[in-house]
């Protein structure tokens, strides 16, 4: 009798020994055991999602053969189940869940990028924008009306306020964030250029600065160069020389222009053409650099008034006289 008594009192110790020891098992295999990943994966946490939906979309997707419920489970004990971000999220090979957690939990997610190259036009950039598989798209009407619009900025003109970098951004970022983003850091570039320019220029407003340096931006790739146009122009304006720059002439066109500008296009009138109207064009012409920028508020000192291009490596050749201009466009233009 007292055998039984004992036998029965420890069979129930020994199912409860089986179950824990079974339990820290499984609990050291949830730790130690990789995903089935032979490659790196991008796994994606939509918005809303909670762990118990991750942890079932993992399984399903074939990720892993643990039972959803230990990473439930897991992220309650650790304080960690409502802290999950949404996003994409590169997962490596021999990633653990937990560590796929400290990874969700972090907020690390995988950025992408988009690069607004200088010279480019407003409308390029939205075209952009709106092209990216990873940006939402939020605007009912992609022109640049509409982006200022929806800045805030209704009565700004919007070619030439966004400023030309890589930018890198999570999946899921709408299109007026991105753009946000970029017209944020012009405003900013801008203003800290502008109260670092050199004195005596001929404009009046950073506005005015802006406007000059799309010019040089799309007169010259040369980084050298762009202080020496910057100061032809410059000169031009305060003698009252018509700035007479081809690219004023081509973005007054748009969709006119078919590649290439003749003689009458320079003769015929537009707010833009600055063969036919004195001073700086009503807008900028395209997305000016940060390196235009400074161009055009520290222009290089000289008695330049004229360049003509080479032809070679995008370089120009400066001349002080119209007679000096003329041999220039001879020797590299007309070949004679």
């Amino acid at each position: 009798m007292k055998r039984f008594i004992i036998i029965k009192a420890i069979i129930p110790a020994l199912i409860l020994a089986a179950i824990c020891s079974y339990g820290l098992l499984q609990y050291q295999r949830f730790i130690d055991q990789p995903l089935q990943l032979d490659t790196p994966f991008i796994f994606s946490v939509e918005p809303g999602s909670n762990l118990k939906t991750i942890s079932e979309d993992l399984q399903q997707q074939g990720l892993t053969t643990m039972p959803p419920l230990y990473l439930q489970l897991y992220g309650r004990m650790t304080g960690q189940a409502h802290q999950i971000k949404a996003g994409e999220y590169r997962v490596e090979p021999e990633t653990t869940l937990p560590q796929l957690l400290e990874q969700m939990v972090s907020g690390k997610v995988v950025m992408n990028a988009l690069t607004i190259v200088e010279g480019m036009t407003t409308r390029e950039l939205i075209d952009a924008v709106h092209a990216h598989p990873k940006i939402v798209k939020t605007l009912e009407t992609i022109d640049e009306k509409a982006v200022m619009t929806a800045l805030g900025e209704p009565e700004k003109n919007g070619e030439g306020w966004f400023l030309p970098e890589t930018y890198h951004f999570p999946s899921g970022t709408s299109d007026i964030d991105f753009l946000e983003r970029a017209y944020q850091q012009m405003q900013v570039s801008l203003q800290q250029a502008w109260a670092q320019r050199d004195e005596d220029l001929p404009y009046e407003t950073p506005y005015e600065a802006l406007i000059m340096a799309s010019i040089i931006e799309k007169e010259s790739g040369i980084a050298e160069e762009r202080p020496q146009i910057a100061g032809v122009f410059v000169r031009r304006l305060e003698k009252g020389m018509r700035l007479q720059t081809d690219p004023t002439v081509i973005y007054g066109m748009g969709d006119k222009f078919d590649g290439n500008l003749r003689r009458k296009d320079l003769r015929t009138d537009t707010p833009h053409n600055t063969y036919t109207r004195a001073g700086l064009p009503p807008t900028p012409i395209c997305l000016p650099s940060i390196e235009s920028i400074e161009a055009a508020l520290h222009p290089a000192d000289g008695d330049s008034l004229y360049f003509v291009a080479t032809g070679k490596e995008g370089r120009h050749v400066f001349s002080a006289t119209l007679r000096e201009h003329n041999n220039a466009v001879r020797k590299y233009q007309l070949k004679k």
